[in-house]
């Protein structure tokens, strides 16, 4: 074998650390952007809960300020009754 064909053999060697090492560096990569995606659609499927669960709040809500409102004008209907019939 002549120096050219060794020196040859040698950086076929290392052309093939050099790719495995990538497609390694590729394998970590797509982990942990899987993990990153996962995470976002976990962080959505919450989000969509909290919104749905503060708009059935607020749905609920609503009545309670008209349910005031109708009580606090009774009363004073059954007041103004009592001191027109006095």
């Amino acid at each position: 074998m002549t120096e050219d064909e060794r020196e040859s053999v040698g950086v076929a060697v290392e052309l093939e650390r050099i790719r495995g090492a990538l497609e390694a560096g590729f394998a970590r990569v797509d982990g942990a952007l899987a993990l990153l995606v996962q995470r976002s659609d976990q962080t959505d499927k919450q989000l969509d809960d909290h919104e749905a669960r503060l708009d059935a709040l607020e749905r609920a809500r609503w009545p309670l300020a008209s349910i005031a409102a109708l009580t606090t004008i009774g009363g004073l209907l059954v007041a103004v009754w009592q001191l027109a019939a006095r």
